[in-house]
């Protein structure tokens, strides 16, 4: 991967729906050439998907810090998780937690029941909570 591809990839991470010949003209490529990159990118495994970005405002959401008792796998973590509606994320960590899940709910008061449900979990330790305030990014 060359500076190019980043470039390409920095694109398609803005708007993943522009023209092959758009970014070419900010990347400096003709649009057979960036489809070429693009093609290798999603062969090599770089580029594993596309989807649509969603602005809800008006929902909460929470990143949960995920201790759990003994050693507990990623497969495990995401047997765990995988089944909760709200969960939008979950990620295994370096640090004290052995993963972070990312919660989106319609309210506050709807965060409680799925924090509790991840901490009554067999296999968690304890959670420990942080309300998103705003996205920068």
């Amino acid at each position: 991967m060359d500076a190019i591809d980043r470039q390409i990839i920095a694109h398609l991470r803005k708007s993943a729906r522009s023209s092959f010949t758009t970014i070419g003209s900010e990347v400096g490529l003709s649009a057979p050439a960036v489809k070429r990159r693009v093609d290798r990118l999603e062969q090599d495994g770089i580029i594993t998907g596309y989807h649509a970005a969603i602005d809800q405002p008006s929902a909460t959401e929470a990143l949960i810090e995920l201790f759990c008792r003994g050693k507990t796998g990623p497969d495990h973590i995401r047997s765990m998780v995988d089944q909760i509606p709200e969960v939008i994320a979950a990620y295994t960590v370096t640090g004290e937690a052995d993963a972070l899940v990312h919660l989106r709910c319609a309210a506050p008061s709807d965060l409680e029941p799925v924090i509790e449900s991840i901490r009554n979990h067999p296999s968690t330790e304890r959670t420990k909570s942080v309300l998103i305030l705003s996205k920068l990014i």
